[in-house]
């Protein structure tokens, strides 16, 4: 099959790029600066002859977003809407790419494919609706939620906690936020994974098995970096007040994979234990 892969030059998108060519496949890797995403003249020209477009663009400044709301709504809404219409026209499968911010994260169970979405940040509403678009636009879609993402092609949570261990000798984290620490290279083997099955068009939750603090990943990464995991002390989110609202509750459930007959990403730990070398190196 022939794959175009758009936002090529993220964290995401690079791991999605080196899988698909790991397996052989045929790949377009389009960054920012190659391919105007809200442009439909431009994308449908970059679509002509694709039979998978994944969807690894995003505005993915949460902070900033609060601001910058229309910004985040052009890349995070409008071209989704641009590339699902180009999909459908051209007979490609979309991947999009979603996040857990669409939901409110007040649960106390992990949230399924289905659960209302009620973004409380202007980075969740702009995701939110940026999947309204695809399904609305593309008939044959994969939405994929993930979250908590850290990789080796770029910055990320622990690259700064080991920086700031090492530096400080010591550091607080926050102890009240749950997730699923996730490999960029799981989500990308994922995906490859759920086109290759031929799965049902629908949404699916791309992320780690298992739930952690950021405290308790915190402490993870201090000691595959080598150095004590006991100098990583216990804080709250109220301890750091952020423009836009954490989720303090982000595990999502992945019942929707495992109808389908594909199996779910292995336990945080495992994956951490495998992707430390990388993501640290």
């Amino acid at each position: 099959m022939r794959w175009l892969v758009v936002g090529a030059a993220g964290m995401l998108g690079q791991d999605v790029v080196a899988c698909l060519r790991t397996h052989g496949e045929d790949v377009d890797a389009l960054t920012r600066a190659d391919l105007d995403v809200t442009s439909q003249g431009a994308v449908e020209a970059a679509v002509r002859g694709v039979d998978v477009v994944v969807n690894c663009a995003a505005y993915t400044a949460v902070d900033a977003a609060e601001s910058q709301e229309a910004t985040a709504f052009e890349v995070n809404a409008v071209a989704p809407a641009v590339l699902a219409r180009a999909s459908a026209s051209n007979g490609a499968r979309l991947v999009h790419v979603s996040t857990d911010y669409v939901f409110d994260g007040t649960s106390e169970r992990p949230y399924g494919e289905g659960d209302p979405l009620r973004p409380r940040s202007a980075y969740g509403r702009t995701k939110a609706a940026g999947e309204w678009a695809v399904r609305a636009e593309a008939p044959d879609h994969l939405i994929v939620r993930t979250a908590w993402l850290y990789g080796a092609h770029g910055p990320c949570f622990p690259k700064t906690i080991a920086r700031v261990a090492a530096e400080r000798g010591g550091l607080d984290v926050v102890a009240d936020q749950v997730g699923q620490p996730t490999w960029t290279a799981d989500v990308a083997d994922l995906l490859v994974r759920l086109v290759a099955t031929g799965v049902p068009a629908g949404t699916y939750h791309g992320t780690a098995s298992g739930r952690a603090t950021w405290h308790e990943f915190a402490q993870a990464v201090v000691g595959a970096a080598g150095m004590d995991p006991s100098i990583v002390r216990t804080t709250t989110s109220a301890e750091y007040v952020r423009p836009a609202p954490r989720p303090a509750f982000s595990v999502l459930g992945h019942d929707a994979l495992l109808a389908v007959g594909v199996d779910p990403i292995a336990d945080w730990r495992d994956r951490w234990s495998t992707a430390a070398s990388q993501v640290l190196a």
